[in-house]
């Protein structure tokens, strides 16, 4: 199974499966079934052998420990989260291989398109195409490129009211007021982001390729977005005139708005997974973890969050940064963080400096001394000539007028990098301001002349938001040390071989035992189902027996005189009534009645798509 980096373990939930009714498989079951059938002549050939490769099955919502045996054949796995988990969150689980499912699913009258993230989009939209080696090297490409992207405190507010939308519009017991109010707060807080951020040209991005791309030629294309697989009416609604097919630029993409709340007026068309990488690249080349510079402390300053930044000797600030220092020219000489900070190096932090001992933050001068001299490039006996050792008094100027003058405490390097130098009885100044007073303690300068980088969270994440290791990762830890003993221990295993069939069969037995508590449970749920769910479910049981007995037929009649007298608007048991009668002659008479019922059904325009897909796949 795929690893969980840990500090993302709190968005992993459970899956629940029992939670899930006979209507929520039948829905999962007819989107499936329109994915098969429509799809096989509109979607991007990796999709449609995806299908198929994948083991993703037809009749029921898939376990989440499928899903991961399926994608642990390319390497990949897959959790179930919370809905519409944060954006960093989420890229950073791709960017490890690990695709974020929604363990919800969309309600029947949302069956068609829904703004919520849910099981039938991630799992029948994401997952079969990621069996592509281009495409799934795309989406993790994105995935590294999202965690690396700046937002901004406004663009938060816009997510949260965003997903609170999301929650709204799949509720079907919200009122059309509360939508528009929702919806109305969405644009509100869009109106507040003032600047495009990274996160933001990311986000639209991948909304315009992965969740809503088309390739191919302009006249002729493919699906291979998720949201447009996943969704049975825009899957359709793509391919007619009041859809714009555009062509594919990252600058095009990046300046469309996402639109979530109805189906999409334009979508843009790529020649192949290629350019979609080259585009990818071509945004990363843009963006502060690659450019640096002052540009990337500003970035990390208006994000307001905790952000990383790293000098060119290889030391990396771990904090919020809190106030960037320039000089005439615009150019950074001096950072500071507020808060907890932590310094690191090679993707670790450095022993004894985390967020216990810089509590309130790090300062420090950017730049070369005076002269020209950059402090990374000097060997120890080079310091020494500036007068930096331990234990001496030093003075240094720098070019940008920041004088740092104390006692020389510790110098540290790392693989012969110099990265720090502490002082005691120091004090910091720039043109009669105080940046450190000697009455603060120890000052740490961080030693660089430039920033190559800058990007939102921490280098290490596990030590600075101190994430404990739990017991899974301690268990697999113990399991690779038992797998050595084992290989050690061979041949005494070879002779103790009758002990282990003894216990295959006492697991045998347990396993037994299980499956008896499993039907068990079935029978108490099937007690708490409503009727109609009891319906559905007898439907899909003697549907899987692949032969009708006479009792059978006799079930299948009552179910129908049920709908007939009870529910004479559920238009998708009907169909798989009439589904079975097709296919099964004993069933006959039922054929007509059905037929005509869901004719009339089929005159309200909310369910005319709905019903007519569904005949068309039973005619096949």
């Amino acid at each position: 199974m795929k690893q969980i980096p840990p500090h993302l373990k709190k968005y992993v939930a459970k899956q629940h499966y029992d939670d899930y009714t006979p209507i929520n498989h039948a829905v999962w079951r007819y989107v499936m079934r329109q994915n098969h059938h429509v799809l096989k002549d509109r979607a991007h050939p990796a999709f449609v052998e995806g299908l198929r490769s994948s083991g993703i099955v037809t009749e029921q919502i898939p376990r989440v420990s499928e899903m991961n045996d399926c994608l642990a054949k390319i390497g990949w796995g897959a959790v179930i989260v919370n809905g519409l988990i944060p954006g960093a969150v989420f890229y950073e689980l791709l960017a490890s291989g690990i695709l974020p499912i929604a363990a919800e699913i969309r309600k029947l009258t949302n069956i068609e398109y829904t703004p919520a993230p849910d099981i039938i989009h991630e799992a029948a939209g994401h997952a079969p195409i990621l069996f592509d080696p281009e495409y799934r090297s795309y989406v993790q490409q994105m995935g590294e490129i999202g965690t690396k992207a700046f937002s901004m405190k406004e663009r938060g507010e816009a997510f949260e009211a965003l997903r609170q939308l999301t929650i709204v519009m799949e509720d079907p017991n919200s009122t059309d007021e509360e939508k528009e109010a929702a919806q109305r707060l969405v644009e509100q807080k869009q109106q507040a982001v003032v600047s495009l951020s990274e996160a933001e040209q990311v986000s639209r991005l991948f909304w315009a390729t992965v969740e809503y791309g088309l390739i191919g030629e302009l006249d002729h294309p493919r699906i291979y977005g998720a949201g447009l697989l996943s969704s049975v009416g825009e899957s359709k609604h793509c391919f007619t005139d009041a859809v714009a097919k555009l062509p594919y630029s990252v600058v095009a993409c990046a300046a469309s708005p996402k639109v979530v709340t109805e189906m999409q007026s334009k979508l843009f068309v790529c020649k192949s997974f290629d350019e979609l990488k080259a585009g990818a690249e071509l945004l990363a080349s843009t963006m502060a973890y690659r450019v640096g510079g002052t540009e990337s402390l500003e970035k990390a300053k208006l994000s307001k969050q905790v952000a990383t930044f790293e000098f060119n000797s290889g030391l990396c600030v771990t904090g919020i940064v809190q106030e960037v220092v320039t000089d005439q020219d615009g150019e950074a000489i001096y950072v500071k963080t507020a808060g907890e900070t932590a310094l690191s190096a090679g993707k670790q932090q450095l022993a004894g400096h985390g967020t216990d001992y810089h509590a309130t933050g790090f300062g420090t001068p950017i730049g070369q001394l005076a002269g020209g001299i950059a402090l990374e490039s000097y060997d120890d006996a080079a310091l020494a000539g500036l007068g930096i050792a331990i234990g001496s008094s030093s003075t240094l100027e720098y070019a940008s007028g920041v004088v740092v003058k104390g006692r020389v405490k510790q110098i540290l390097r790392q693989n012969d990098a110099l990265l720090l130098i502490s002082f005691e009885d120091c004090t910091v100044t720039l043109a009669g301001r105080e940046l450190f007073k000697k009455e603060w303690g120890t000052y740490d300068m961080a030693v660089g002349s430039r920033i190559v980088s800058a990007y939102p969270g921490a280098v290490d994440p596990i030590a600075y938001y101190k994430v404990e290791l739990d017991l899974e990762q301690s268990e697999s830890a113990e399991e690779e040390q038992e797998q050595e003993q084992e290989q050690e221990q061979e041949q005494e295993r070879e002779r103790g071989r009758e002990q282990e069939q003894e216990q295959e069969q006492e697991q045998e037995q347990e396993q037994e035992q299980e499956q008896e508590q499993e039907q068990e449970q079935e029978q108490e749920q099937s007690v708490s189902l409503s009727e109609l769910e009891q319906l559905y479910q007898l439907t899909a049981t003697i549907r899987a027996k692949q032969t009708l007995s006479e009792p059978d037929v006799l079930a299948l009649t009552d179910i129908y005189q049920k709908l007939v007298s009870t529910y004479p608007t559920d238009w998708l048991l009907r169909l798989e009534l009439l589904e079975l009668v097709v296919n099964y002659p004993e069933l006959t008479l039922l054929e007509a009645p059905l037929r005509e019922e869901l004719h009339e059904l089929n005159q309200a325009p909310a369910l005319t798509n709905l019903i007519t897909n569904g005949l068309a796949v039973i005619v096949v």
